[in-house]
């Protein structure tokens, strides 16, 4: 039996995400909790196989409930939610021990997709130009990663890098298509999950 443990501080995610996770076939019980300081209570007596903690709502603050429950419970598998473009949330979170990141307004399938293959244990590989995946990417495709992993406009990684706006924008696309994202946020937590940037 799958169990989830899902923590913030407003009814209606509580509610959007439950619906959810109740849509993967392997979950069989769904717990929630409104606070960080219920959290580790909670965790503790339903042993959750999924935690997912909203990165700013989960009173007093979600990326620190995520790395104190890891950090007493170094088994506990944590997915935090959170803006789509919050780089430095998903570089603390994906630091801490998280086990994935998820946007806001992530839809259903994309809430589905990457539940279950949270919930499959899915390896994160060593740090190589090519991952045991099959993704590779070039040394520009890596310099320019690690300048969104900053936080860094097109433009800024263009300055440091003495390349055009508009060529950023192509290495960015083909990032996209490599690593098989929608957006910088998900670049980023892909490319620490691939072992790209550790």
């Amino acid at each position: 039996m799958t169990r989830v443990l899902i923590c913030d501080d407003r009814r209606d995610v509580r509610e959007s995400l439950t619906r959810a996770v109740a849509a993967v076939p392997a979950v069989k019980h769904l717990d929630c909790v409104a606070r960080a300081d219920e959290l580790s209570i909670r965790y503790s007596r339903v042993r959750a196989d999924l935690v997912l903690i909203g990165t700013r709502r989960a009173a007093p603050d979600g990326l620190e409930s995520a790395r104190l429950l890891i950090a007493a419970h170094p088994g506990a598998n944590v997915v935090v939610f959170g803006e789509p473009d919050d780089i430095p949330a998903i570089v603390t979170a994906i630091a801490s021990g998280v086990r994935g990141y998820l946007r806001w307004e992530a839809s259903r399938p994309e809430v589905i997709a990457v539940l279950a293959a949270t919930l499959a244990r899915v390896s994160i590989p060593a740090p190589r130009e090519s991952s045991t995946s099959g993704v590779e990417l070039s040394e520009r495709e890596l310099q320019v990663l690690h300048g969104l992993s900053e936080g860094k406009s097109n433009g800024e990684i263009g300055r440091e890098l003495s390349l055009s706006g508009n060529t950023i924008k192509t290495h960015v696309r083909s990032l996209f298509g490599k690593l098989g994202v929608r957006d910088r946020a998900q670049a980023v937590a892909q490319g620490f999950r691939c072992g790209f940037m550790l």
